[in-house]
């Protein structure tokens, strides 16, 4: 077919592209074909979605958005993006915990891959996921709620288990943040103080390059009430406030609003982060934060090279059996790469060498290598292999990066 993914480094190798729009659709379409895949805003920079067989594009999924009130939770279309999604809910009275930087995702491929905001005290998105419908081998529809132990190897599915149709998502009462971004601080201050630091804001990332003695640029995003006033946290008073986002493609940044306006990096109506690039992204324990960053900064001008910017954030512990963060708290080391593949894969080895004594685990929707250790890094795996084994005996939803990484 000849399709790529969003940043254009992927082609597909699926035969045919076919695009339901109700679950009886997809239904049938599970069931009439040997190889299937779902894919959705095609995010992924990995091959964790591709097929050999039949893709199924789930972005005219024609399922409507459902709040429970008293349930807090809100049940969508597994297609829909978080940046639809999200100003409705607003307008209805409930937020979202989190988001990711991109509001351009779709639910499903976001939760499948255990992709994250930032902040110490919040999860992966796909731990919001407290209810999942998908579409099994023989085009059976099964529901996996909290009431089942299985929610937690379907939450983080990977395609593995089958179609995805519908997602149910915790709310939270809606609430405003402020955007601030600091640069200055010096990498002696910086990680002499990292607990203060990542802990200062709801959510804090960092953008370095590695090379220079000042770090970056610290963003740091606060919950704000209605009248109160602001004040820089004590530990960034040495740095230096930027007054204006590096572009227009980012939220606003000064003044308070709306947690769906503020928690992205970028405007749903822009072009995401750079565009044309490439990413890799490694999970370390919280414990080994400041080791795993001073054994990146050894080999930081190599990085530089191939680098557009790296992103580091926390994001809390959980119990989901694929998902990076599970048992425990993470450091996330997320790499923005230029379209430089060769360069790249050179040097993904290297990074994985270096972050090896800290167990570090790849995001499954970006570039890493398959020589990884999965089975002792995810001490679930095996119960996740006999819960894809009963829901897809034949193989049906797998695809080599499944088998390489998940299955072998």
């Amino acid at each position: 077919m000849g399709e790529r993914n969003w940043a254009g480094n992927l082609v597909y190798g699926a035969e045919r592209v076919l695009r339901p729009r109700t679950v009886d659709e997809v239904r049938e379409l599970v069931a009439g074909h040997a190889v299937v895949k779902a894919v959705g805003t095609r995010h992924s920079f990995s091959d964790v979605a591709d097929s050999r067989g039949t893709h199924l594009d789930l972005s005219d999924l024609d399922i409507p958005v459902e709040i429970d009130a008293q349930a807090r939770t809100v049940t969508v279309g597994a297609g829909v993006r978080y940046g639809d999604v999200a100003p409705a809910l607003h307008d209805a009275g409930f937020a979202l915990g989190n988001l990711a930087s991109l509001p351009h995702c779709s639910v499903a491929g976001t939760v499948a891959t255990a992709t994250h905001g930032s902040g110490r005290a919040n999860p992966t998105l796909s731990a919001a996921v407290s209810g999942v419908e998908l579409v099994t081998a023989d085009g059976d529809l099964r529901r996996f709620t909290r009431a089942d132990d299985a929610l937690r190897g379907a939450a983080v599915g990977l395609g593995a288990l089958g179609v995805v149709t519908r997602v149910t998502l915790d709310l939270v009462r809606p609430y405003d943040l402020r955007q601030d971004a600091y640069y200055g601080l010096g990498w002696g201050a910086l990680l002499e103080a990292w607990d203060e630091v990542q802990g200062c804001g709801y959510s804090v990332s960092l953008f370095t390059r590695w090379v220079e003695d000042d770090p970056g640029m610290i963003m740091v995003k606060t919950r704000v009430e209605p009248g109160a006033e602001f004040a820089v946290p004590a530990v960034l008073a040495p740095a230096t406030a930027i007054a204006e986002p590096p572009g227009p493609h980012f939220t606003d940044w000064g003044t308070p609003g709306p947690w769906h306006t503020r928690l992205p990096h970028f405007r749903l109506e822009a072009t995401p982060s750079v565009g044309e690039e490439l990413q890799s992204e490694y999970f370390v324990p919280w414990a080994d934060a400041v080791p795993a960053l001073t054994a990146l900064r050894e080999i930081g001008p190599k990085l530089a090279d191939a680098l557009f910017v790296s992103e580091i954030r926390a994001v809390a512990g959980d119990d989901l059996w694929l998902s990076p963060a599970h048992g425990g708290d993470r450091l996330c080391l997320h790499f923005t790469w230029q379209p430089k593949p060769e360069a790249v894969a050179a040097l993904l080895p290297e990074i994985e060498a270096r972050l090896a004594p800290f167990g570090a685990r790849a995001h499954w929707g970006k570039l890493a290598t398959a020589a990884l250790p999965f089975a002792e890094l995810y001490p679930e795996l095996p119960r996740f292999r006999a819960l894809a084994e009963s829901l897809d005996p034949g193989g049906k939803f797998g695809n080599d990066y499944l088998d390489q990484r998940v299955f072998r």
